[in-house]
């Protein structure tokens, strides 16, 4: 048993008991195989090394109210890797074989997932890299599959508490016709530079704008963002530019089971100080209410002390569902056996 004091766990990488991993080769996928080593060998001309064929997931597995293990929405993270796959031209992870690694590398550690009540999960990270050789621009002739775990603990310890963010003049997440609506990882390197300045300044996240106009809201450095009218709507932005988060999806569900209208359309920037509550939204953290929005010499004030009413139902929907305290009216969790 690992010496864990699940009270302390934050939300950072740790070594587990192991990770599983399958190679495409010869134009099929290997078999899935156990490795209890953390790191891996390439060569040094890989292609996720010099031309960014690389591409992850983030997800969850619970321990639930009953005792039970469960893994939230996995098909759609499998769904969203296929669908950048495909844009960076990787091979496809086939559906069986997604499903498979994620089970099974949860199987093998599985005492590493954090007991019910403590608000912790078990973070599963899928990642697909080219690891064939190449000089040229050409995508790889071999690639790794590889699924990895981490212990995580609750992202808040306590309540909810808002952050402030900042829209940072000369910096863009993605361009407007780029990849900014898949999971490749060179998207999160673009947003490092501006998170390290916004941090310096004391601010935790970044909102960006949109790329070619500056004139609607896009999204955070690391999440959806979401916003409740004065009228009570859900409303969160249309764009190609953005990534999709299962997270918001899920949340866009249940806002609709508590009878409250979901709207996803373009949003002004000036539209959003009229707004009751904003927040980023994310697999980390589920739900992030905003405080502050600093743009320049404009600040777009919302609740200082607390996450706000509809926010904080939302949250509880869905965490309750997560941790098997509400029913899973819509078949989101997957049962480990």
């Amino acid at each position: 048993m690992p010496n864990i004091d699940w009270n302390k766990l934050g939300f950072e990488y740790s070594p587990t008991a192991c990770h599983v991993r399958a190679t495409f080769k010869d134009g099929k996928w290997g078999r899935l195989s156990l490795k209890k080593a953390s790191t891996i060998n390439m060569s040094i001309a890989a292609t996720c090394l010099h031309y960014g064929q690389a591409c992850f997931e983030g997800l969850k597995a619970f321990k639930c109210k009953d005792g039970k293990v469960r893994i939230f929405r996995p098909e759609e993270n499998m769904k969203r890797m296929n669908d950048t796959a495909k844009y960076i031209l990787c091979p496809e992870i086939p559906p069986d074989l997604f499903i498979e690694a994620v089970r099974k590398v949860i199987s093998a550690n599985m005492d590493y997932v954090p007991p019910y009540g403590t608000g912790g999960s078990m973070y599963v990270r899928p990642l697909l890299i080219g690891t064939g050789p190449r000089i040229g621009v050409a995508p790889a002739d071999q690639y790794d599959f590889i699924v990895l775990v981490v212990p995580v603990g609750a992202y808040y310890k306590g309540k909810i508490k808002p952050v402030d963010a900042i829209i940072l003049n000369g910096y863009d997440r993605a361009a407007p016709n780029g990849t900014g609506h898949i999971k490749v990882a060179g998207n999160y390197a673009a947003g490092l530079h501006a998170s390290n300045i916004a941090k310096k300044m004391g601010f935790p996240i970044v909102l960006y704008l949109d790329s070619q106009s500056k004139q609607y809201v896009d999204e955070f450095g690391t999440s959806n963002f979401i916003g409740i009218t004065k009228d009570g709507e859900y409303i969160t932005p249309d764009s190609k530019s953005i990534l999709p988060s299962i997270t918001n999806k899920s949340l866009q569900q249940i806002a609709k089971d508590m009878g409250i209208p979901v709207v996803r359309r373009q949003i002004a920037f000036r539209e959003i100080a009229k707004f009751a509550e904003v927040a980023a939204c994310g697999t980390a953290v589920v739900i992030t209410p905003i405080g502050r929005i600093v743009f320049g010499n404009k600040i777009l004030e919302y609740d200082q002390e607390k996450c706000g009413p509809t926010l904080k139902k939302l949250y509880d929907g869905l965490t309750g569902i997560q941790y098997g305290e509400i029913p899973d009216r819509h078949n989101w969790l997957m049962e480990m056996k």
